[in-house]
């Protein structure tokens, strides 16, 4: 059985929380990430999304450059424990509507899990159904 362990990315990508939105768009794009893990005083404390960049600030005319990610960040950080199964951590993202989960061993947050990560594996178990011509 596959576990997150499997499926998630370990290597949390982070910023810390008296940022710009600005600088966290720009990570975004150089590190080719859809999120953040967002930090004070070492502790993960939130996320921020490129979701929470267009739908919180960029569309209410936000000053990117000057404005905090605090005013549009995620806390706390939806999160899923490292043993569930994929479709747990499916139906855990449908059910919130939430596209990054925090993925916790004993609580203490490990690992980031996408909807592209559960798309990439359930495409590589599923059967093909559609054929081209």
């Amino acid at each position: 059985m596959n576990t997150l362990q499997n499926l998630m990315t370990s290597k949390l990508k982070t910023i810390r929380h008296d940022a710009t939105i600005q600088e966290a768009a720009r990570r975004m794009r150089d590190e080719r990430v859809g999120s953040l893990f967002v930090e004070r005083e070492g502790d993960i404390v939130a996320i921020v999304t490129e979701t929470d960049i267009v739908r919180k600030a960029s569309a209410r005319g936000a000053d990117l450059g000057k404005e905090k990610i605090e005013a549009i960040m995620t806390a706390p950080v939806v999160s899923i424990e490292i043993q569930r199964t994929p479709q747990d951590a499916h139906d855990m993202m449908g059910d919130l509507g939430v596209r990054h989960l925090g993925v916790t061993d004993k609580g203490k947050i490990v690992g980031l899990l996408s909807v592209r990560d559960l798309l990439l594996y359930f495409k590589s178990v599923s059967e093909p159904r559609i054929t081209q011509d």
